[in-house]
This record gives structure tokens, C-alpha cells and sequence, in this order.
């Protein structure tokens, strides 16, 4: 293109960003501005100090998560199970396993995960490293942890990558430094802005009004909002809401609370129309069937939580809701797999 061409070309875009109407504004209540102060994002990414970032261990970590020799005969990587394209999760009721198995819950989605404070459906471990060597050595991926070092010894790409992440060690490659490196790169894994950001700091144009009628249900009258709170929209914690099943959830560890049989951690809601199935069975295919559920307030019994009341909701309702789920779906470029060692 020309100097004059481009000229022409800033002149216009000049002239139309001129000619544009005001950004639309909006008057909100105090207990409004309130609420939508609680959904804005985050700027900084918590860190563990115990593992702090450094660029060479994220690298590391991204090429170690996609790496597929880390499972059970060279066949699972961690990306097996979590998507990019998929909300990090999968498409599965009950994800794949080795040896022709499939796990017995759904598998959950990893951004955001750097705010929590306890990891898989029942919160069984306390950090993403541990999750990590979990999840290696467990069915999903199936390779004793021994093994793992053997193999990735054995790959000539990864010495340097893992001397560069961790110097000044005699031997660098250790389930440890793996566990570490991929904590790090999963802590990196955050979901991107949504229309809903742009509206909360201040766009009214960014979503539909039939949006921002269903964010004043879910976080008013549906009461999402209990447990689907902050700007990862889930409060961390584990809740019974009443799904069939036998499965103890947290009950498993912590028997004698009562209200925690059965019941299982709130997943966040950010990217949530890619991520179907829905819960920790899979056992809901659409987000309408969802608030379904939670329309009819789940299976009554001693431990389903307080929080899980019947609602009144009309088709515009639901129509609402589904609107303004959908601005919880990021725009970002994909996630790329990279060129492994």
C-alpha cells in the first residue's frame, strides 16, 4: 500500500471513529455496582513461592503437557484429557484411561486453577504439583513414577530444556521438576477476556440486554451466584446438588461431616458453553439441561446443600441465562501444541 493509501485509510478511520455515537452508559444501583464489582478480573497470577515462575520452567512445563510419552505406552499426555479447544476438559462422560479403561468422573477443566486451594472433583490433594504426580501415576495416565524419569532420561531434547529450568542440579530430570514445571505452565493457563469483562469495566454495548437480565438472575432470584461467585466464577468449595449416583465425592475423605457426602467441587463457569458434558459424571449434555437441574433443586436428602432450592423459571428466564453464559466464552487464539523434544 502507498503512503497516500495508507494516508487515505487514517483519515477515514479517523473520520468514522468521529462521526460514531457516544459509548452507551448505564445507571446502575449501589447494590448493582456491588455485585459487578465482585466479577472483575484479576491481574496478577498467584504463584507458589515454594515454586515460583521462571520462563524456562513454563516452557518445559507447556511441552511436558502435551507430551504423550509421559502416559502409558507413549499413548497420554495431559492434554488427552484437557482441550484447549474444549474448555481444557473434554468431550467424554467419563474421560479415556489406559488399557482400554475410562476414569469414573468427568474430566474438569485446568484454567484458572492457580487460585485454588484443592485439586480434582473430591479435593483429594493440596497443590498442582501433587495433582500432577497424581494424575501420572493414577489410571488416567498409568506410568509409575520411576518410569517417567527413565523415559524422559532417555529423550535427548529434554536435557537442556530441564538444566535450563532448573540450574545448578545434579540431576535435573526428577518426577519432582516435572511435577514442578507443569504446575507452572497450568498455573500460566488462565481464560481470556469475554464479553462479559468488557461489559463489567464498563462496555454496555459488549452484551445483549437479554444478557444482562440473566447475570441479575443468576447472581439474584436462580441463585448461581451461591456457589458460582468472583471472577472465576466458583467459590472452591464442594457442594452436594443433588445429582443421582453413588459416588461419595469429598465423603470419601471427610466422613464425618455429613454435608460432604456426595458432594463434589464447584467448577469455574469461564468457557463454560465449550465444555459439555456437564458435572462430575458427565451426565448432563446441555447447559439448559443444567439449569434444569437446578430449577428442580436436585435429589432431597441429609447432605445436599443448603444452597440447592427449588426456583421458578420462566423460558425467558432460561433464555436469559443461556445468554449471558455464552459471554463467559473467550475470543483468545487457540492454544497450539508445540514442537516436543
Amino acid at each position: 500500500m502507498t503512503n497516500k493509501r495508507i494516508a487515505l485509510a487514517l483519515a477515514l478511520a479517523a473520520f468514522a471513529g468521529a462521526c460514531a455515537p457516544p459509548p452507551q452508559k448505564a445507571t446502575y444501583d449501589a447494590k448493582q455496582t456491588e455485585t459487578m464489582a465482585a466479577y472483575r478480573r484479576v491481574k496478577e497470577i498467584p504463584f507458589d513461592k515454594a515454586n515460583p515462575f521462571s520462563k524456562e520452567k513454563a516452557d518445559l512445563g507447556y511441552a511436558l503437557f502435551f507430551d504423550p510419552r509421559l502416559g502409558h505406552e507413549n499413548s497420554v499426555s495431559c492434554a488427552t484429557c484437557h482441550v484447549p479447544a474444549l474448555g481444557w476438559g473434554d468431550a467424554f462422560p467419563k474421560s479415556p484411561a489406559t488399557l482400554g479403561r475410562t476414569t469414573p468422573r468427568h474430566s474438569p477443566g485446568i484454567a484458572n486453577l492457580a487460585w485454588d486451594e484443592l485439586y480434582f472433583w473430591d479435593g483429594r490433594v493440596d497443590t498442582l504439583e501433587a495433582q500432577m504426580l497424581a494424575a501420572v501415576a493414577g489410571p488416567s495416565m498409568n506410568t509409575p513414577l520411576p518410569d517417567l524419569e527413565k523415559k524422559l532420561r532417555a529423550i535427548p531434547g529434554y536435557a537442556p530444556l530441564f538444566a535450563k529450568a532448573f540450574p545448578g542440579t545434579a540431576e535435573p530430570i526428577t518426577s519432582a521438576n516435572v511435577a514442578k514445571a507443569i504446575a507452572v505452565y497450568e498455573r500460566t493457563v488462565v481464560s481470556g477476556r469475554a464479553p462479559f469483562d468488557a461489559w463489567i469495566e464498563g462496555d454496555e454495548s459488549a452484551i445483549s440486554d437479554d444478557a444482562k437480565q440473566g447475570f441479575w438472575l443468576f447472581t439474584g432470584k436462580a441463585n448461581c451466584a451461591a456457589c458460582h461467585n468472583t471472577w472465576r466464577f466458583t467459590d472452591g468449595s464442594f457442594h452436594d446438588i443433588g445429582l443421582p449416583g453413588e459416588d461419595p465425592g469429598r465423603g470419601r475423605l471427610l466422613t464425618s461431616i455429613a454435608k460432604m457426602k456426595q458432594a463434589f467441587k464447584t467448577p469455574s463457569l469461564r468457557d463454560v458453553s465449550l465444555s459439555a458434558p456437564y458435572f462430575h459424571d458427565g451426565s448432563v449434555g446441555t447447559l439448559l439441561d443444567v439449569i434444569n437441574h437446578y430449577e428442580k433443586g436436585g435429589i432431597k436428602r441429609p447432605s445436599l446443600s443448603e444452597d440447592m432450592k427449588a426456583v421458578a423459571l420462566s423460558r425467558e428466564d432460561k433464555r436469559n441465562l443461556l445468554a449471558f453464559l455464552s459471554t463467559l466464552t473467550s475470543a483468545e487464539p487457540p492454544v497450539r501444541a508445540p514442537r516436543l523434544p
